[in-house]
């Protein structure tokens, strides 16, 4: 499965955020939220990856990233869950996490993992900037996100 490349993206990411203490995701806890056969709930699947592979003619990338079954090169991921407004009554979906590794950037590697998914922390300007500018993504600013564990 693809869980090894997603939670090594995950411990990635949490580098770049100054929080690798704060990532506590488990391979175990990665594959019954993202590929449980148990069906979508909260017993199961919760959460959806969409991955950025290079093919093996591509240039190579960070050998530390774990190869996937198919023999490419996992280069960054996008994840999401799906949510519903009570207040507009619509569904939605939400980016939780979004990340290409450092030697794959400036590709349209990340616009293309975003293209359909609209979310981001507030707090990290450099990539809001990018959301904004070259997606031409737009904040929700009236809104503020909370959750429970």
């Amino acid at each position: 499965r693809r869980h090894p490349a997603i939670l090594h993206f995950i411990k990635e990411l949490a580098i770049y955020e100054k929080e690798e203490d704060k990532a506590q995701a488990t391979h175990a806890q990665l594959q019954e939220a993202l590929f449980s056969e148990s069906g979508v709930g909260l017993g199961g699947h919760v959460a959806w990856a969409i991955m950025a592979e290079l093919t093996s003619e591509s240039p190579s990338s960070d050998q530390s990233t774990p190869q996937s079954a198919t023999g490419k090169t996992p280069i960054g991921f996008a994840l999401y869950f799906f949510n519903f407004s009570t207040w507009i009554g619509k569904k939605g979906v939400y980016l939780e996490d979004l990340y290409v590794t450092p030697a794959q950037r400036n590709l349209g590697v990340g616009r293309a993992l975003f293209a359909a998914l609209a979310s981001v922390l507030k707090w990290n300007t450099p990539s809001i900037g990018f959301y904004e500018s070259a997606l031409k993504a737009t904040r929700m600013e009236e809104w503020v996100g909370c959750g429970w564990r």
